[in-house]
């Protein structure tokens, strides 16, 4: 009997199968069907900073009707209504979806600074959530805004939320870091107690025939996987924190991939949106087949044996081989 067990931020998961945020939690019913078709975990669509802040200008304008500020303020967010919901909704949200399955439900907090941040952290906490996933989404545009300061910024952030909640906090990085393995262990030490690699950055493309920035979401694909899959193999046993991977994962050859390299979980959005929910019965499976093959009885078994830390070959992953991976197209010319 195969065991596809394995265990996230101390939870116990039936497999490592999460469904990473999207608006796919917006409804219970989806949530209900997510958990039918075995996922094992749920993360909640993000609570945006920006949209704390303009529920509190909202509540500033009846407050302080008349003030010039307040249609400059509100207009800086304009498309906030077309994702998300209000603050106590999303909360509202949380309890419903507690109420409907018997898996772990995840809130998810996106932003980059202490505003509001913890006393959110606490009511998603009062609202049943699980843990937390705190979506650090950030471009540094600013010049004179240094490496060490962001660097810092996002450690201080993290000990504040974990310090003011008795439920688990995972953090989900961006993969540009400069010292990336240096910064997970600075989160850690902070009191994350899982990492999710990697943030997915919405990359604006432009209209030129409207001559307008075009922000359409693109869905990931399995290509995808080949970043977060290469750290994950390298940070595997360096880190004392859970490890999910996100953004690449479609099938089950690409859950195997990620357990091999090292992750706790894989976290999967695209593929339920794009193909529907019930893909992740044939995800599953898939990686059943694949270790009943290889004979893996359990994911703990298999869980970083393709890792950094036991592949005859490290300097595959430090240096990804440019040379190798180029002469195999070399080969092909005629």
């Amino acid at each position: 009997m195969i065991d596809l067990k394995t265990t996230y931020l101390g939870l116990e998961l039936k497999n490592p199968l999460v469904a990473s945020a999207s608006t796919l939690s917006k409804r219970t019913s989806r949530v209900r069907q997510m958990e039918d078709a075995g996922v094992s975990a749920i993360v909640m669509y993000s609570l945006f900073e920006e949209q704390i802040v303009q529920d509190s200008l909202a509540f500033n304008y009846f407050m302080e009707r008349g003030t010039e500020s307040f249609a400059e303020a509100l207009d800086y967010f304009p498309q906030l209504d077309r994702y998300n919901v209000s603050p106590d909704e999303y909360l509202e949200q949380i309890r419903k979806n507690k109420e409907a399955v018997k898996i772990p439900i995840i809130g998810s907090l996106n932003g980059v600074s202490n505003s509001g941040w913890i006393k959110y952290a606490k009511m998603m906490e009062e609202a049943g959530a699980d843990a937390l996933e705190l979506n650090t989404y950030f471009i540094p545009a600013n010049s004179e805004l240094s490496a060490g300061e962001l660097e810092t910024h996002y450690v201080d952030l993290v000990k504040a939320v974990c310090d003011s909640v008795q439920i688990p906090v995972a953090v989900k990085l961006s993969p540009f870091f400069t010292a990336l393995p240096n910064m997970v262990v600075k989160l850690a030490n902070a009191g994350s107690q899982g990492l999710v690699l990697f943030n997915r950055f919405i990359q604006p493309d432009l209209n030129i025939e409207k001559m307008e920035v075009d922000t359409t979401l693109h869905l990931s694909t399995s290509a995808e996987l080949l970043l977060p899959l290469r750290w994950m193999a390298l940070l595997y046993g360096k880190v004392n924190a859970d490890l999910a991977l996100t953004s690449g994962v479609h099938t089950g050859e690409d859950l195997v991939k990620t357990v091999l390299a090292g992750a706790n979980v894989a976290m999967v959005a695209s593929e339920f949106i794009e193909n529907g929910i019930d893909r992740a019965k044939a995800i599953l499976t898939e990686m059943e087949t694949w270790m009943s093959v290889y004979e893996y009885q359990s994911v703990e078994s298999m869980r970083g044996t393709m890792s950094q830390r036991y592949v005859a070959n490290p300097a595959a992953f430090e240096r990804a081989n440019y040379m190798k991976a180029l002469q195999t197209y070399d080969n092909k010319l005629p």
